[in-house]
């Protein structure tokens, strides 16, 4: 007889939580822009739509969809994410909403956005299923549902299998990048969505070489800058190293420094009743 392991969401998230706090993630949110600007355009979002940034970070696909006069508003539960969200809005002077909470369990009343995104965001909450029955229950019957999130495949994904191999995630925890594919999106969403576009995109890196790009990541990005305060000296090298490595893999430039592309899948869909 086999038994199936029951994570505690809860206690996982107030960890994931302490984690994108840590580090600075709009230093690496803010390399990911044009993935925020090409989904709100995928997404065909309108002016005056009321629109919902998922796990939005430093709110750039909320500020994307502002930029286009879309009433905006971003969801995150790291409050040092939403001010600078803020500070942004405030420097570019859109309007735009940033709401304190938890994707799994959202503030909001049934059928309140037209359109609702999550890029690179939604993916790594916990519980795959009530964020997806939660991104279904805020939008609109024949609104609109729009997701970016990194492929399994990808350098992204590559990334985290290394996070994994030094600090493995709780058991029965499913592992984010499964977002990244059309099967586990139909899973999840069922007949509530009709995914009208599925598209594998790339989003390229680019930085000073790989070496710059494993110093950034620990520096700024909150999940591995909490993995590389737990590690020895000896060990923070070695782990600094294979993190250049999995950027290396995937470099396509010639003089030294980092053009690395990392797969993601767009996909946009229409809420049905």
């Amino acid at each position: 007889m086999t038994s199936t392991t029951v994570p505690d969401f809860e206690a996982i998230k107030t960890k994931q939580r302490t984690a994108w706090e840590s580090g600075d993630y709009p230093r690496v949110g803010n390399t990911l822009q044009l993935m925020a600007e090409l989904l709100v355009e995928a997404a065909d979002v309108r002016a005056g739509q009321k629109v919902l940034d998922v796990a939005c970070g430093q709110g750039n696909a909320a500020l994307a969809a502002a930029r286009h006069f879309a009433e905006a508003t971003g969801l995150d539960y790291a409050a040092n994410l939403l001010a600078q969200g803020r500070e942004r809005a405030e420097a570019e002077h859109l309007v735009v909403t940033f709401t304190e909470g938890d994707a799994e369990r959202m503030p909001f009343p049934d059928g309140s956005f037209d359109l609702t995104v999550s890029t690179v965001g939604a993916m790594f909450a916990p519980d795959h299923q009530r964020t997806a029955d939660e991104i279904a229950r805020v939008t609109a019957t024949g609104g609109t549902i729009a997701l970016a999130s990194w492929t399994p495949d990808s350098l992204v994904g590559h990334m985290f299998k290394l996070i994994g191999a030094w600090a493995p995630p709780p058991p029965g925890v499913r592992p984010p990048m499964l977002w990244g594919t059309p099967e586990h999106l139909a899973d999840l969403f069922g007949g509530r969505v009709d995914w009208v576009g599925l598209t594998r995109r790339e989003h390229v890196f680019r930085f000073h070489s790989p070496e710059h790009f494993s110093q950034w990541f620990r520096l700024y990005y909150g999940p591995i800058t909490r993995l590389v305060g737990t590690l020895s000296a000896p060990d923070q090298a070695r782990f600094a190293d294979e993190l250049a490595g999995v950027a290396r893999q995937f470099n396509r430039a010639e003089d030294g420094r980092l053009v690395a592309p990392s797969a993601y899948l767009e996909a946009v869909g229409v809420r049905r009743a």
